[in-house]
């Protein structure tokens, strides 16, 4: 086992501040790299050492390979952690890492592959016998191709991209007619976001909910998971609200998915923390593997709360060498419940950027506030608009709902809008409290 002394995080915003004050409660040195954009962050003041990238843009600075790799080397870090977005999931960057010597806090390249491409990955899922939504088999070869299966599988059907995600390069079919100019619409949204027009089909499911295992596994060949968490209410496929566990699962269908998620981790050799992502039939009691998430998830901070564990420590355990704990240590218990705080406006989901001119954190027992923003701070316009994430937790979810609501009452963010007034109407929201809701409620109302 070799141990990690400095880890230089290669990420910004409420993830790298997250991350740094485990790296530092570990004992480690926390190396942070940032933007001229971000010179003012939380994050820049409290590092052991800050280096700047690059420019505003995401090409120049978080996505930008040999600036990360030379701050690396500048610092001497031993590692890098890379949250969410930007370079987390591109097996490229982890190969330069390896090649210079730093270790990358995440699973290996083999398993990157395996599960990022989407019509690879469920194959792979299907011959380790995890079920799966029935579509095309890999990817679809034209649009003759495309009409055949749909008819086959039956209407609606969902177009996907292969190198997707964030809800792009994807459409709903209803009827055949509609099915070219939707299908070509997709692909060209495809190659234009991610340089990559493979397209996939599967059979729409109507009202399901989004249902995710977080699993982590050693490089022993040790798995874990912790829980699950209902991340069902959604905006054009961008997750809102998060909480775990989910309530809609009676308790054998729970255990029949934390089993296929540490079945399928097992399955690919998966070293780190990942998610596997479900979509959960709720007429048929069923779920179906959609995804898995080789990365740290935003919503991962829930799963937390629930089972007392930090997922960042763990990872960097992982890197180092070490053993996972058991299965019958983890103790799940309680709900939380996690609002995704964005600078935009509450009505039209529009960014918001500007300067913050008052900033009050909720507090009390179980309420946690993860952002990087202040009284003062400046939110840019380059990047994701998400601010905060404030979750919660408790004994259950009527009380856990009722937190939240006092919680988002404490939060005061002035001199741009942001999306605590949406929150808080959710909280109010009858069908969501008595959990009455799927993945299209918010287009239904």
């Amino acid at each position: 086992m070799k141990e990690i002394k400095r880890i230089l995080i290669a990420n910004r915003g409420e993830i790298a501040l997250r991350a740094l004050r485990t790296i530092q409660e570990m004992g480690k040195e926390a190396i942070v790299v940032h933007s001229t954009a971000d010179k003012d962050a939380l994050y820049v003041k409290y590092a052991d050492a800050s280096i700047c990238i690059g420019n505003p843009r995401s090409s120049e600075s978080y996505l930008n390979i040999p600036a990360i790799i030379t701050a690396c080397e500048i610092s001497e870090a031993d590692a890098i952690f890379p949250g969410y977005g930007f370079l987390s999931e591109n097996q490229n960057f982890v190969e330069i890492c390896a090649k210079h010597g730093i270790k990358f806090i995440g699973p290996s390249v083999a398993a990157m592959a395996l599960m990022s491409d989407k019509s690879k990955a469920k194959q792979v899922m299907m011959r380790a016998g995890i079920p799966v939504v029935p579509g095309s088999d890999g990817a679809i070869k034209d649009i003759e191709a495309a009409k055949k299966l749909a008819r086959e599988i039956g209407y609606p059907v969902i177009v996907k991209a292969a190198a997707g995600g964030g809800g792009r390069g994807m459409r709903v079919v209803e009827r055949e007619e509609d099915l070219e100019k939707n299908f070509w619409s997709a692909e060209s949204e495809a190659m234009s976001a991610f340089g990559d027009g493979t397209m996939y089909m599967e059979k729409y499911i109507t009202n399901p909910r989004h249902i995710e295992v977080q699993v982590l596994g050693d490089e022993h060949g040790n798995v874990v998971h912790i829980g699950e968490r209902d991340c069902s209410l959604q905006r054009r496929h961008q997750k809102l609200i998060e909480e775990s566990p989910a309530v809609i699962l009676d308790e054998k269908t729970r255990a029949e998915l934390h089993e296929t998620a540490v079945k399928a981790t097992k399955a690919i050799g998966y070293a780190g923390a990942g998610t596997f992502e479900f979509l959960y039939d709720q007429r048929d009691n069923k779920f179906y593997f959609i995804e898995m998430n080789t990365r740290l998830q935003v919503e991962h901070c829930v799963s937390e709360m629930c089972s007392g564990l930090d997922l960042i420590e763990w990872m960097i355990r992982i890197a180092q060498g070490e053993k996972l704990l058991s299965q019958d240590e983890i103790n799940l218990k309680g709900h939380a419940i996690e609002c995704r705080i964005t600078a935009e406006d509450p009505k039209s989901f529009t960014p918001n950027p500007g300067k913050i001119t008052k900033y009050i954190a909720p507090g009390g027992r179980n309420v946690r506030m993860d952002s990087h923003v202040y009284e003062g701070y400046s939110v840019p316009p380059y990047y994701d608009s998400m601010i905060g994430k404030l979750i919660v937790y408790d004994k259950d979810r009527t009380r856990a709902i009722a937190k939240m609501k006092v919680a988002l009452d404490e939060l005061v963010i002035q001199g741009i809008k942001t999306t605590k007034d949406f929150h808080l109407n959710m909280m109010d929201n009858s069908d969501f409290i008595n959990n009455l809701y799927d993945t299209n409620y918010l287009s239904k109302h």
